[in-house]
């Protein structure tokens, strides 16, 4: 995600990105370490409004206000974006031959990471795609009834496959 954006929102800024990384690397080197990113703020209501994808929205919320915690900067080192965006979550995915579970909600603006995954998982035949229902990303974290059907799941599948 690092690399294109979520939802692939970054793929023409990937050079110039990676550039920026490089410079902040050299600077690392010359002891002056920079940082990107920060902590989420709480937003007012109109702001949340303005936010047009859910896991944004609700990830200001739960990250910035409800489940904050105080030590949390959020921030990374800029040459830490070169590793960032050279990891690839499904890259050798097709070397997995156990069996293989993945949970997302069924409301996830983030799941189609998961069903590229589930489709590129070519080397095990046992494994399922499980949509949580009524649940965005970030609702799998805390809403009670979605983190109860996700336990029942985990226990489910891993009671039989392990």
């Amino acid at each position: 995600m690092r690399r294109n954006g979520f939802l692939d929102s970054q793929k023409d800024s990937i050079q110039s990105r990676l550039e920026e990384a490089s410079k902040a690397r050299v600077q690392q080197v010359l002891g002056k370490v920079l940082y990107t990113g920060e902590a989420p703020k709480k937003l007012s209501e109109a702001e949340l409004a303005k936010i047009s994808t859910d896991l944004y929205r609700e990830g200001m919320v739960y990250y910035g206000d409800t489940h904050a915690h105080p030590n949390s900067s959020f921030a990374y080192t800029t040459a830490s974006l070169l590793e960032l965006m050279s990891f690839d979550s499904c890259n050798e995915i097709e070397l997995i031959n156990k069996p293989l579970l993945l949970i997302v909600g069924d409301k996830a603006d983030t799941a189609y990471m998961s069903e590229e995954a589930y489709k590129k998982a070519s080397g095990t035949r046992d494994k399922e795609l499980f949509k949580l229902k009524n649940a965005t990303h970030i609702q799998t974290y805390y809403k009670h009834e979605v983190v109860l059907e996700a336990l029942s799941k985990l226990e489910a599948f891993y009671g039989v496959k392990l």
